[in-house]
């Protein structure tokens, strides 16, 4: 019995994300692709391994005419470097996105948070949200729990191997605890901010 009581969180991420998670190949198409910020490499510069994959991916979405703006969240300030920045410079540098499509917010600070300000600063109400498999479904359930009408897709993912692709399931299983506690007390996010017309902007461009 408390094996199920706990696994009740990652029951509900799994469960709720069904008929909303795709891969590149047949993702539907959406005004906005939101790709969740991740580690950066050691040079601080760089996206790593993961979030390269994700970067990738969303110009693949963007180059198929399935998405028109990337929405890039993640911890302007975090441990590894700024994520946004170097997921902004990826896109426009070296995957050819055009500077105008991105929009980075750099206070995405976790899963909650991006999809939170991504509804409330940003204005977006239909999107594609880019993760690893490990991560989707709790990303696409967080959104969708907050009123956002989002699609995940699968992003690629180099140099995931079966031991890194098991420790960072457990990880999520873990995660999705503090998500189901996250969505039922409704928690604001980390960082407030006025409203942001940068999407809605870029959609207009």
């Amino acid at each position: 019995m408390a094996l199920l009581l706990a696994s009740l969180p990652w029951l509900w991420t799994t469960t709720a994300a069904r008929g909303h998670l795709y891969g590149e190949a047949d993702a539907p198409a959406a005004d906005v692709v939101i790709v969740l910020g991740t580690a950066v490499a050691a040079d601080r510069r760089q996206p790593g391994d993961r979030l390269t994959g994700r970067l990738e991916t969303a110009a693949a979405l963007v180059t198929s005419g399935r998405a028109r703006v990337v929405l890039v969240s993640g911890d302007g300030g975090g441990a590894s470097g700024d994520e946004t920045a170097a997921m902004t410079a990826h896109l426009t540098e070296r995957l050819g996105v055009d500077a105008r499509r991105v929009v980075a917010d750099p206070y995405g600070l976790d899963t909650y948070d991006t999809c939170a300000r991504a509804r409330d600063v940003y204005g977006v109400e239909r999107a594609l949200i880019v993760t690893q498999s490990y991560h989707l479904s709790r990303a696409v359930t967080l959104c969708r729990h907050l009123g956002l009408d989002v699609d995940g897709v699968l992003a690629r993912c180099p140099g995931c191997g079966p031991v890194l692709l098991v420790g960072k399931g457990v990880r999520d299983y873990f995660a999705s605890g503090k998500a189901a506690w996250d969505a039922v007390r409704r928690r604001p996010p980390a960082v407030r901010s006025p409203a942001d017309p940068a999407v809605q902007d870029a959609l207009r461009d």
